[in-house]
C-alpha cells in the first residue's frame, strides 16, 4: 500500500499499529531500493516474504495483469491454467523483443526490470567469484553447448572465411556438437598425459594454427571444468597464442562458477591474453532447474553483439530462478556454499584416498582438477573385462548418482567422428577408473554414503557375488538402507 492508503486506513485502525505495520512495509521496500539503486546481490538474503512481494511488484507492471487490459494481438500474455500462471508468478511475457534478447518490452516493463536486475546480478557474482574484470553478461534460456553455438554462429559474421574451430578434446557430447550444429569443422587436438593428468598439447595447437592458417580458424574453444585425469586446460597460454594469431576464444567454462581455480584462470587468461566470451551453466553453479546458461565477456560489445543474435524472445524461466536463488542466499550465502564445496573435496579426496589404498586401488594425482576425482579400477579391470561397467551399473542400482565409471577401450562416434578411449579424453589412458566430484550443495552425508556403497559394490565385483549390475543382492537389503539411514541422521 501507498502513504495514502495506509492514511486511509488509520480510521478503521488505530494510527499507531497501522503506523507500525507502514514500518514494516517500509523495511521490505529499502530492500528492493538497494537492489533497483545498486544492481549487485544484496550481501545477506532475503526472507521468502521480500522476494514474493517484489515479484508480485514487477508482474502487475507487465500489461497481461493491468486492471481492464484489453488484448487484441496475437501475444497478449494469456494463460490457460492459474496454476501455470501461479508457477511464473504471472510474468507470462518472457525476455526481450523479436530481435535482441536483452531488449525492453514496451508490454511488459516488470518482465524486462527482471531480465536486466538478473543480469546485473549475475555479473556481481561473477566478479566475486573471481572474474573481476568482466564487463557484460547475460542469462540465455539454452543449457551450455546451444550457447556455445550462439556464440559460434555470432563470431561467424566476424570471420566468414573461417571454417575450422581448434578444440583441445575433452569427453562430452554437447560441447564437441555445439561446433557441428555451428556449422564448423571441429579440428580434434589429443592430450598430453603428465603424470595421471590429461593436459593441453599447447605446441600441438599452435602448430595446427600455423597449418590451417589463422584467418581460416574461427576460434579456440577450451574447457575448465572437467572430469579427472582430464585438468582444466591451459587458458594462460591458450589466451597468448590467441592473441599473437588475432584468433577469437570462446571458453567452455560449465560448471566452473563454483571453483575458485577455474576463474582465476578465465581472470589471467584475459588478461596476460585473449579471451572473448566464457559460458557458463545456471543449474550446475546455482543449483536452479536446468535449461539456462550464463554468456559472459570482457568486451561489452560483443557480448550485446551474442545477444543480438538470439532470435526471438525468450523465457523467462531461467532468470526468475537464478534472481530468485541469489536473493534468498545473498553474497554471503552464495559464498559460503562455495567454501563449503572446497571443504567437501578435501574431504572427499582424503577418504577416496583410503578406500582406494583398501581395494589395492589409487587415487590418480590430479592436482589441477578442482572439483573432480578418479580412483583407478585396474585390478577390475585386469580380472574382468566387464566388471568395470557393471560396476558402474551396481551403483546405480544402489542410487548413486553422478559417479561414472570409465573403461578402457570404449569406441563412440560423434556426428561422423569417432572417438578411441571416449570418456577418458584420450585414446589410451592406461587405467580404467571411476569419477567423483564434489560440487556445490554436496553435503558430508553425500559423500559417507557414497563412499560405503562403493566399498560394498567394489567387494561384491571382487568376490563375484553379483551376476549382473542391474541385478541387487536383496538379503541384506534392509540392512543396508538402516545403515545408510544412520549416515544421513
Amino acid at each position: 500500500m501507498n502513504e495514502e492508503n495506509f492514511g486511509s486506513s488509520e480510521r478503521l485502525v488505530t494510527a499507531a499499529y497501522v503506523r507500525q505495520g507502514a514500518q514494516g512495509r517500509r523495511g521490505h521496500e529499502l530492500l528492493v531500493r538497494a537492489l533497483l539503486e545498486q544492481g549487485k546481490c544484496p550481501e545477506d538474503g532475503w526472507d521468502e516474504s521480500t522476494i514474493e512481494l517484489f515479484l508480485h511488484e514487477l508482474a502487475i507492471m507487465d500489461s497481461n495483469n493491468f486492471l481492464g487490459n484489453c488484448g487484441v494481438g496475437e501475444r497478449e500474455g494469456r494463460v490457460a491454467s492459474g496454476l501455470v500462471a501461479r508457477r511464473h508468478y504471472r510474468l507470462i511475457h518472457g525476455i526481450g523483443r523479436s530481435g535482441d534478447i536483452s531488449a525492453v518490452q514496451p508490454k511488459a516493463a516488470g518482465s524486462s526490470l527482471l531480465n536486466k536486475l538478473t543480469n546485473s546480478v549475475v555479473l556481481d557474482i561473477i566478479k566475486q567469484a573471481g572474474v573481476r574484470t568482466v564487463t557484460n553478461c547475460f542469462v540465455v534460456p539454452m543449457a551450455t553447448g546451444m550457447s556455445l553455438t550462439l556464440c559460434f554462429l555470432t563470431l561467424r559474421h566476424k570471420r566468414p572465411k573461417a571454417k575450422y574451430i581448434i578444440w583441445p578434446r575433452i569427453d562430452q557430447k554437447s560441447c564437441f556438437k555445439s561446433m557441428i550444429t555451428a556449422g564448423f569443422e571441429p579440428v580434434v587436438i589429443e592430450n598430453v598425459l603428465e603424470g595421471d593428468e590429461l593436459r593441453t598439447d599447447i605446441e600441438a595447437v599452435e602448430a595446427k594454427v600455423r597449418t590451417l592458417g589463422a584467418e581460416n580458424i574461427l576460434c579456440v574453444h577450451s574447457t575448465t571444468s572437467c572430469f579427472a585425469p582430464r585438468v582444466p586446460d591451459r587458458l594462460e597460454e591458450l589466451a597468448i597464442i590467441c592473441a599473437n594469431y588475432d584468433i577469437p576464444h570462446i571458453v567452455n567454462n560449465a560448471y566452473g562458477v563454483q571453483s575458485s581455480k577455474c576463474m582465476h584462470l578465465i581472470q589471467q587468461g584475459s588478461r596476460v591474453g585473449r579471451i572473448d566470451a566464457f559460458v557458463q551453466s545456471l543449474d550446475k553453479n546455482f543449483m536452479v532447474p536446468v535449461g539456462g546458461a550464463i554468456i559472459a565477456g570482457f568486451n561489452e560489445s560483443f557480448i550485446q553483439e551474442i545477444s543480438k543474435m538470439y532470435p526471438g524472445r525468450a523465457s523467462a524461466s531461467p532468470s526468475l530462478d537464478v534472481l530468485i536463488t541469489l536473493l534468498s542466499l545473498g553474497a554471503s550465502g552464495y559464498k559460503q556454499l562455495l567454501k563449503e564445496r572446497k571443504e567437501m573435496f578435501s574431504y572427499l579426496s582424503s577418504e577416496l584416498k583410503k578406500l582406494a589404498d583398501i581395494h589395492n586401488e589409487r587415487l590418480l594425482d590430479t592436482p589441477h582438477n578442482p572439483i573432480s576425482l578418479a580412483m583407478s579400477l585396474k585390478n577390475l579391470d585386469e580380472n574382468n573385462d566387464a566388471a568395470v561397467t557393471q560396476l558402474g551399473s551396481m551403483l546405480f542400482t544402489r542410487q548413486v548418482s553422478g559417479a561414472r565409471v570409465v573403461p578402457r577401450g570404449s569406441v563412440q562416434t560423434v556426428n561422423n567422428y569417432t572417438f578411441k578411449g571416449f570418456m577418458s579424453h584420450t585414446n589410451d589412458y592406461p587405467c580404467a577408473y571411476l569419477n567423483a566430484a564434489s560440487a556445490i550443495g554436496i553435503k558430508k552425508q553425500d559423500v559417507d554414503i557414497f563412499l560405503k556403497r562403493l566399498d560394498k559394490c567394489l567387494k561384491a565385483s571382487r568376490k563375484g557375488k553379483e551376476k549382473s549390475g542391474n541385478e541387487i543382492c536383496t538379503s541384506n537389503r534392509g540392512a543396508e538402507q538402516l545403515e545408510d539411514q544412520k549416515i544421513q541422521t
